[in-house]
């Protein structure tokens, strides 16, 4: 009777710790859902939500029950992957098609909101209060509300760009020293804070009526006053009360802004728009834009073939020399050249920034030199072959160290009792099987390569800018996009968007073709 009642036993307890994982999970899931959910419905971020909402259904319906087992393990990493990777390319592929940038982010209502917060003026008799900035989200990114105390009554208010200002019930707040320090379910943000968001604080109006509204004014107070701009949404245009001058929507390029008499754009705020494919028009069809496109993309080519034929060749070269078993001391040889492979990326670059410096740099005092590396767009281009092939070759001469311990010796013993040279015998028989292990590796080598934005970024800022124009001498196509999305010109993240996508089919379509030619060393025996 023990012996058959045991293995029951026994199952039962095994059990016990999965049912308390099981309920763990489920009850994260849940907690985390409950709490993120109305911050995301607060915020408008309905994609997100549904993201949210779609896996949280998805972890109860796989994780309540033992049955669909190959779901449990499918799961995670298909979402992570729509997650992280899918959903982020159809979103820059929905951007390529707008005018999504600076001034046209939002909404045309809340456009038309900022531009008539804006025209906000404050008289000599503005009511003031004390403010207090309070958010559902992130104490950077909002959204924000402002509460406000009377300081004649001791009135609480609150209100937000949306939201006319309303009085709130006292007991849903906390007043100290007459100004809101608690606020139930938001957090207050202190002085620094504030100060963090100044600037996008000055551009936020709450309504009082059709004429009037509430601009803070400093960090800690605010006024009442009288907004010129007033919106008629019967006719959809603004009108200047002070001048009778009447702004109406117009084309101005190919998005729509409110213009004047004369067509000329009015205010700097636009709105979100599609845009079709001019985007891609643009980049293919004006002259400066295709010019600086083309360039950048040989430039690309350039940098990451020589990058990956560099950084090959001398890996492979060492590799070979410290196989000769001959060789004494190899294991602490082999342990110096992976060095720089060990040092992280970044710090690697600004350091080798400040051996080029044309004055101070390490490379022209100790050699004598007085070269301008990062002034002239052939030495700067020569700077960034060069930190490459430093920070590269320890991998490859890993990769081929590995691959070369696969490769009989007997093989090139035969090719030199043949009368084949140490040098004959590496071409003709060593190289030819080491790429068969190691043509992947190239392949996707060359694709990290053309997407290196930390290789260009950190050490020569894709500089210098002869022309000064948008694209520096050393930019490849990713930091070009980069200065595009986020220049000091203003943002224009949907025409960034539409290089995006088509630097990704680039780098498809060439990986496509390095993959296809590599298939020929598949008959190497």
């Amino acid at each position: 009777m023990t012996s058959t009642h045991a293995p029951a036993h026994r199952t039962r307890s095994t059990s016990v710790p999965a049912v308390v994982t099981r309920i763990a999970v489920l009850g994260i899931t849940l907690a985390v859902t409950v709490f993120i959910a109305p911050v995301l419905i607060s915020q408008q971020s309905w994609m997100w939500l549904a993201v949210l909402v779609l896996a949280a259904v998805g972890i109860f319906a796989l994780y309540s029950t033992k049955r669909f087992v190959p779901g449990k393990y499918l799961f995670p990493g298909t979402f992570f992957l729509s997650v992280f990777l899918i959903l982020p390319i159809a979103l820059t592929i929905g951007y390529s098609f707008t005018n999504y940038g600076d001034g046209t982010r939002g909404t045309k209502e809340q456009a038309i909101g900022s531009i008539v917060a804006s025209s906000v003026q404050q008289s000599a008799d503005s009511p003031r209060y004390t403010m207090t900035v309070a958010t559902s989200g992130s104490p950077t990114e909002g959204p924000f509300e402002l509460y406000l105390v009377d300081p004649t009554d001791g009135t609480v208010y609150h209100g937000d760009a949306e939201t006319p200002l309303e009085e709130v019930d006292s007991g849903a707040v906390t007043v100290a020293d007459g100004r809101v320090t608690e606020v139930q379910g938001l957090t207050v943000l202190d002085a620094g804070q504030v100060n963090t968001i100044y600037n996008e604080l000055m551009e936020l109006a709450v309504p009082v009526d059709e004429s009037s509204a509430v601009r803070p004014l400093g960090v800690n107070q605010a006024f009442v006053g009288t907004t010129v701009l007033q919106y008629d949404e019967a006719t959809d245009t603004i009108t200047d009360t002070s001048t009778g001058e009447e702004y109406t929507v117009g084309e101005v390029g190919d998005s729509q802004y409110f213009v004047d008499s004369s067509g000329e754009r009015a205010f700097s705020q636009g709105w979100l728009q599609s845009v079709g494919l001019s985007n891609y028009e643009r980049l293919f069809t004006n002259s400066t834009v295709a010019g600086q496109f083309f360039s950048a993309f040989v430039w690309t080519l350039v940098f990451a073939g020589g990058s990956v034929l560099l950084t090959f060749a001398l890996g492979f070269a060492l590799a070979v020399i410290l196989n000769d078993q001959r060789l004494k001391g190899r294991r602490f040889y082999r342990s110096v050249l992976i060095m720089p492979y060990a040092i992280p990326g970044f710090i690697s670059l600004l350091v080798w920034s400040n051996f080029y410096n044309r004055d101070f740099g390490l490379i022209n005092e100790m050699l004598g030199l007085d070269l301008d590396w990062f002034g002239d767009p052939s030495l700067a281009k020569v700077a960034v072959l060069l930190t490459n092939l430093w920070m590269g070759f320890p991998y490859m001469f890993i990769v081929s160290t590995g691959a070369l311990q696969a490769i009989p010796d007997e093989l090139t013993e035969a090719a030199r009792m043949d009368g084949a040279s140490p040098l004959q015998a590496t071409r003709k028989i060593v190289l030819p099987l080491l790429l068969v292990a190691v043509a992947p590796l190239l392949v996707s080598s060359f694709a990290f390569n053309f997407n290196n934005f930390n290789a260009i970024e950190l050490l020569t800022e894709g500089g210098p800018f002869p022309d000064g124009s948008g694209r520096g001498a050393t930019d490849i196509l990713i930091s070009m996009v980069y200065r595009i999305a986020f220049g000091g010109s203003g943002a224009d993240f949907g025409f960034a968007s539409a290089v995006s996508v088509c630097l990704f089919v680039l780098t498809g379509v060439l990986a496509a073709i390095q993959f296809r030619f590599t298939n020929v060393l598949e008959d190497v025996n």
